[in-house]
């Protein structure tokens, strides 16, 4: 190898802070030595150094050549303990949640930004309602409606004879069982709930260092902050309002007099802010309170309307005044539960302009209270003698999930309009799916917990119902669950079949780019002697990089697909009332084979991936290794704050974010030095966020190395709004010295696309050769490995981008004299 270049040329102390990217790392990893101290954090987060450089401040004659090195590892923050296999459950709340963040860049259209904001949160709502629906199905269905009223059912487990129809019990009566049963549903939301109050106070909490005293937010500011999701470019707007009225009334002034055009010219010019350098953008600790209150209540509005429905509907054909009274009150106020819930979702959205510290106490604590009070009038009336009512075929209110299907295909056909409006007035070339990524995740999450949720009713009807099939052999205990979920699962075979094509497309087009590639990669090497097998090697790899450019595509067609056979599946269902072997019985022998086929295979397949779900969650929580690999799932998707739906996994940026800006600011604050914050992969975007909420002083003295990063490539095509060209120019203008390496082989992170303007320089170096050498050298006996994404500090280039960029900083007066590292006391 090369010797290592010299360290910075210019005067004071140097910090390089590292962070990781995603999967983790631990601190010896990242620093190069195994004996390393923690400097700040806890066990989730912190900042390490090796123990060598504990008090290097103090030291200053040693680190003449080098920078200070320190890391920050994140990676508890997403999988630490074992409660983190829970999350697994919450996976289509997370996807919901990028739908939020996706959405185009807005210009001149606050209010179609708001109706797209609330529009995802309709959708996230509408996920809590059929997890709960699907408890429901269960519990209440299955169970306590279906196999407790099944004499052939009960007779075959012991443990539900006690609630038998056929014992004659206590408990024997529907509403009895319901109200029991109902305490599954009720214990799975109050689950959601503590998983959610528990996270909030953890990451929703951390207060970043900038605009402590913008902690009070005025009841205009509310309504003019509504949503606060595209804000920017409303701000660039009136700015640019208020510079034409300043030039139309020094016009008028020339006319009128030039007293009035001066006084104007000295008005103060409102600050444009891109939004992730706002003060309150990872703050929100208000709205996650909020949604959290209105979807627990949803929650228990959906179990009490299950146990209400079916006793007020026998109750209005049973003869009895006061119960049939007391039903129609019940479902009127549970009615009003649902506006109110609908009216809190509506409201507002989130506060970026200011660290807004308040909760909104109502909501936070009399809705989901009222939920409750609710609930239990239902269980006490459902639990009202009734002794000649009887549990037959299933339960009453089975048109539920239909309902929910119809709701949540209109929701995202009315979030691609609001996209198409908003990409159409600021088109981006290189954005996702035209602007339309938002509304195609929204509709891949409604599609993820349609199958968990119909997974798990249909694995335990096929338990329940023993060798028989529910709804098809009319000869099985139960009559099973509503028709609807085996429609859903019969159309997985015929979307895998659909997926075929562009997966087949995408396989020859990346084997004719890896031929196409082989002569530009000896051209790079400048190879005299080329090997025809370690060029294709490095083409081939080059050429499955690119794949991830091809997955709009990926994503496109399964979010259309989806759409189009979720559609038919609940046309089928509603017009046929039966199952699809069953719907199909009488046509053509093939069209009838293919249904039953369908079916069968959806079953299987649906069956055989909640098992692998549940196999997974088991392992990942008693096995660390497992938790990390499904934490990489977690670094990627929960990166944005939780604005669409309370229950997702928290956002660790909100956490991670804080932490970096918290510890950028007070070194350079206490010293008076240059930092370098080197981030890798991921950890590229956690650096770029911090560098956003530094103050002006403290972001003079930073610079930025990105490695590996997917700040243009990933987040600036599906999150155009936050990390687009525009928002990535404003980054760099923010700050002077940023540098961005990539390789042509690296599937994850490339260039950022930000050219040079006026004084700052490209922020993108060349694209780095891998492997390093093409052959065999006399530096390079041994052949070089194709790294890929990794190791991009074993490239010369990295210690000379760092070199450069602490050279162009220049050290300030410090405002205390030089001391220890700001280890923490505790």
């Amino acid at each position: 190898m090369s010797p290592a270049p010299p360290g910075p040329q210019s005067g004071g102390p140097a910090l390089e802070l590292l962070v990781h990217g995603v999967g983790g790392a631990t601190p010896q990893d990242m620093l190069g030595d195994p004996r390393t101290v923690r400097i700040s954090g806890d066990e989730k987060a912190a900042v390490f150094r090796r123990t060598d450089d504990e008090e290097a401040e103090l030291h200053p004659e040693r680190y003449v050549d080098r920078p200070i090195p320190e890391a920050y590892c994140w990676s508890n923050l997403t999988s630490g303990n074992g409660a983190r296999a829970l999350w697994l459950l919450l996976l289509p709340f997370m996807v919901v949640n990028l739908a939020h963040w996706m959405r185009p860049r807005a210009k001149g259209r606050r209010t179609t930004t708001r109706i797209y904001g609330v529009l995802v949160r309709l959708v996230g709502l509408s996920l809590t309602v059929l997890l709960t629906a699907a408890a429901c199905e269960v519990a209440l269905d299955l169970v306590a409606w279906q196999c407790a009223g099944s004499a052939d059912c009960t007779r075959e487990r012991s443990w539900l004879g006690f609630l038998s129809s056929a014992q004659g019990g206590w408990w024997s009566q529907p509403g009895r069982r319901l109200a029991l049963a109902s305490v599954v549903p009720t214990a799975l939301v109050g689950l959601l709930w503590y998983l959610s109050n528990r996270t909030w106070s953890a990451y929703e909490s951390q207060r970043p260092p900038t605009g402590e005293e913008e902690t009070e937010e005025t009841e205009s500011d509310e309504v003019q902050d509504e949503d606060g999701t595209g804000d920017e470019d409303e701000d660039v707007i009136r700015a640019g309002e208020m510079r034409a009225g300043d030039d139309d009334l020094a016009e008028d002034g020339a006319r009128d007099g030039a007293r009035l055009g001066a006084a104007v010219s000295e008005l103060p010019r409102p600050p444009v802010r891109p939004a992730l350098g706002r003060p309150g953008f990872w703050y929100g600790r208000r709205l996650v309170a909020r949604l959290r209150a209105a979807h627990t209540a949803a929650g228990l509005l959906t179990v009490a309307s299950a146990v209400t429905g079916a006793a007020a509907r026998h109750d209005r054909g049973g003869g009895s005044t006061p119960l049939e009274i007391s039903g129609r009150l019940l479902e009127a106020a549970l009615l009003l539960g649902l506006l109110a819930v609908l009216w809190v979702v509506f409201r507002r959205g989130r506060s970026e302009k200011r660290i807004d510290a308040r909760l909104d106490c109502a909501a936070v604590r009399c809705l989901p209270g009222a939920a409750i009070a609710l609930l239990v009038l239902s269980l006490l009336y459902a639990s009202w003698s009734r002794p000649g009512w009887v549990s037959t075929a299933a339960l009453p209110g089975d048109a539920t999930f239909r309902v929910i299907a119809v709701i949540q295909s209109v929701l995202v056909v009315a979030l691609g309009l609001a996209a198409f409006v908003l990409h159409r007035r600021a088109r981006h070339a290189r954005s996702a799916m035209y602007g339309m990524g938002g509304p195609a995740v929204a509709m891949l999450a409604c599609g993820l917990g349609g199958v968990m949720t119909g997974g798990v009713a249909q694995r335990v009807a096929d338990w329940l119902d023993g060798p028989g099939t529910p709804g098809m052999d009319g000869e099985g205990s139960i009559p099973g669950p509503p028709v609807l979920l085996s429609w859903q699962a019969s159309v997985l075979p015929v979307l895998l079949l659909v997926l075929l094509v562009p997966a087949v497309l995408l396989a020859l087009r990346t084997w004719l780019t890896a031929r196409r590639l082989a002569g530009p990669v000896e051209a790079d090497y400048g190879e005299g002697r080329p090997d025809e097998v370690r060029t294709r090697r490095v083409a081939g790899t080059r050429a499955r990089a690119a794949l991830t450019d091809a997955a709009p595509l990926i994503v496109g067609t399964v979010s259309g697909t989806t759409l189009l056979l979720g559609a038919g599946a609940v046309a089928g269902a509603w017009a046929s009332g039966e199952v699809p072997g069953e719907a199909f019985g009488h046509t053509h022998g093939l069209v009838e084979s293919a249904a039953e086929t369908a079916q069968s295979l959806g079953s299987w397949m649906i069956g055989f991936g909640s098992i692998l779900f549940v196999t997974w969650g088991r392992r990942a929580y008693r096995d660390a290794s497992a938790r990390r690999t499904i934490g990489i799932l977690w670094d990627v998707g929960t990166f944005w704050p939780r604005a669409a739906h309370p229950f997702a996994p928290p956002c660790y940026a909100e956490r991670a974010v804080p932490d970096l800006t918290w510890r950028m600011c007070t070194w350079t604050g206490r010293t008076g030095g240059r930092l370098v914050i080197s981030g890798h992969s991921q950890g590229s975007v956690l650096a770029a966020a911090a560098a956003w909420q530094l103050p002006p002083a403290t972001r003079r003295r930073v610079a930025l190395l990105t490695y590996g990063s997917p700040l243009e490539r990933l987040y600036g095509r599906w999150f155009p709004a936050y990390f687009g060209p525009v928002a990535l120019r404003e980054l760099r203008s923010e700050l002077d010295c940023w540098r961005n390496l990539w390789r042509h082989t690296d599937p994850i992170g490339g260039p950022v696309l930000v050219p040079a303007e006026g004084r700052h320089p490209e922020v993108d170096h060349h694209a780095l050769k891998d492997p390093v050498v093409y052959g065999r050298s006399d530096l390079h006996p041994l052949p070089e490995p194709i790294l890929g994404h990794s190791d991009y500090q074993a490239d010369p280039a990295f210690a000379v981008a760092r070199r450069e960029l602490l050279d162009r900083l220049t050290p300030a007066v410090p405002r205390q004299s030089q001391g220890s590292s700001g280890r923490s006391s505790g």
